[in-house]
């Protein structure tokens, strides 16, 4: 049975970094299956990270892109030994002012989808395995004009907070990754309609760093990985002050 690691939003962002690492380090893994809508980026990244790269063009806001990996998992029955969950987006503006199609994709890519991923890759995961869960550090407080971003990112937190108890019998380990800011192409989407907070851009991380860090945080089964000083500072705020301030706080240094 081959050994293979699943990431989904693989195409760009923290999704390529993941598989850039995990190429790198995994020598045990026979193949390294990546998700993403883009099929020429993936095919991109097969040429540079090598032959164990196997692209699978799917849209996770479809319900024809979830058949696909389905199809191919009933097919090949591998061992997963790790699945990353890093396929996601977010938008930047006040709840009505977005579309509706932005608001539910966020929550369908965000949230249902990485639910269904899991739940498909459940049945292929033994003990010694691990799921990675792309959260954010907007999960610790809820963020106007970043609602359901925020709200999206909660569920991952909870969820994965929830599974890593049910799955400890199994040996299967859950970690969430809840970075600040990180230096991809998200800001660049994200701020389709109204710019990101200035502090948010003074305390971004690399995405090589927060990887790192997740990947060590997996590997020591620790549920929470939160990279850097200024993120785990502004997670012990968010449980000690009440929201309802900082939120008063966001607006008035957000503007």
């Amino acid at each position: 049975m081959k050994k293979i690691a699943l990431i989904t939003g693989a195409s760009s962002g923290m999704g390529r970094e993941f598989t850039r690492v995990i190429a790198s380090k995994g020598k045990n893994l026979d193949e390294i299956w990546i998700v993403a809508r883009r099929g020429r980026r993936l095919e991109s990244i097969k040429e540079t990270f090598g032959s164990k790269i196997i692209p699978i063009e799917a849209d996770l806001t479809e319900n024809s892109g979830f058949d696909v990996i389905e199809e191919k998992l009933t097919q090949e029955q591998p061992d997963i030994r790790i699945l990353v969950n890093s396929a996601g987006m977010g938008v930047i503006g006040r709840f009505e002012e977005l579309s509706i199609a932005e608001n539910i994709n966020m929550v369908k890519l965000n949230d249902v989808a990485l639910t269904k991923i899991t739940y498909m890759a459940l049945p292929f995961m033994g003990r010694g395995a691990h799921i990675i869960n792309m959260a954010s550090g907007a999960a610790f407080l809820p963020q106007p004009k970043f609602a359901v971003y925020a709200a999206s990112k909660s569920y991952v937190l909870s969820f994965s907070r929830a599974l890593k108890e049910e799955l400890k019998n199994e040996g299967i380990c859950v970690t969430a990754v809840c970075p600040g800011p990180v230096k991809t192409e998200f800001f660049g989407i994200a701020e389709k309609h109204t710019h990101v907070a200035f502090y948010k851009k003074l305390v971004m991380a690399s995405p090589s760093k927060v990887v790192a860090r997740a990947l060590a945080d997996a590997s020591a089964s620790r549920e929470l990985s939160v990279y850097g000083i200024s993120m785990k500072l502004a997670r012990v705020i968010c449980k000690v002050l009440p929201h309802s301030l900082l939120i008063k706080l966001m607006n008035m240094f957000g503007k």
